[in-house]
């Protein structure tokens, strides 16, 4: 009777453990990146058991630990339960160390962003690391697609029918901020000077006067998986200082996190 009782008080232990992992990799996954901390807290569960069950999760694959915070986020794998595609995922997985390493190279601040819902939102980035970022919490920040280099270099590179379907959105939205940059005249004239160019820039304080910046897509065949953006204060460089600094590598950065993510399969 006591070794059946012992089989059954542990399969009910095992049953409760994958619950609470399955609640986690929900909360990871809908939270697009969050401390180990927060999400004890969300879920109502000991610190404890969440550090243990995220390590059987990254473990297995199927979250990871952010290359520049403590913030887990689901991996590729995790993914394929799904859809089997997530441009955030993917990109976050490569871009690290690509990333950190024109941080290094440039000491201005880089990151990475990808679309989601009218805006880009940042995945990934140098601001912790670099001594001349006028702001640290940007992970997981929304940038507006009118007034960014991000959102720019995404509306212009991206499909046409995409472009489309997002522009409407955001008319629909009709933000008091971009109503200056939504007449039709001007979001051409963005959209043409941005993909002659090959990359986008904000230098006008239309999002934060105190910056400018420069923005690069990450192209994989007719999909933007997201962009990379250098972020650095307008008196301390003039636009075309920062285009013959920051271009070339930029985009060389963004094709070999392309070709990262095709060798990764």
């Amino acid at each position: 009777m006591s070794g059946r009782g012992d089989g059954e008080g542990g399969r009910s232990e095992s049953v409760r453990a994958l619950q609470r992992g399955l609640e986690i990799l929900r909360a990871v996954n809908a939270s697009g990146g969050i401390r180990p901390g927060a999400l004890a807290r969300a879920l109502d569960l000991p610190r404890p058991t969440v550090y243990r069950l995220l390590q059987t999760l990254e473990e297995l694959g199927y979250v990871e630990r952010g290359a520049s915070n403590d913030l887990f986020r689901v991996t590729r794998k995790a993914s394929s339960l799904g859809d089997g595609y997530d441009a955030a995922v993917l990109v976050a997985s490569h871009v690290g160390p690509i990333l950190f390493e024109l941080g290094r190279r440039f000491v201005w601040p880089f990151d990475l962003s990808v679309y989601e819902n009218a805006a880009m939102v940042i995945q990934e980035t140098t601001h912790a690391r670099s001594p001349l970022s006028i702001d640290r919490g940007m992970i997981g920040k929304r940038l507006p697609l009118l007034r960014t280099s991000a959102g720019r270099a995404y509306l212009a590179f991206c499909p046409a029918e995409e472009r489309r379907v997002i522009l409407r959105h955001i008319f629909r939205l009709d933000e008091p901020e971009d109503r200056p940059f939504m007449l039709d005249v001007a979001v051409e004239r963005m959209i043409r000077e941005t993909r002659e160019r090959g990359y986008a820039v904000r230098d006008g304080g239309e999002y934060n006067p105190k910056t400018a910046s420069l923005a690069v897509p990450i192209r994989r065949d007719e999909t933007v998986l997201g962009c990379i953006s250098v972020i650095w204060i307008r008196t301390a460089m003039k636009l075309p200082e920062a285009v013959a600094q920051f271009f070339a590598p930029m985009q060389a950065a963004a094709d070999q996190l392309v070709e990262a993510i095709e060798a990764a399969g």
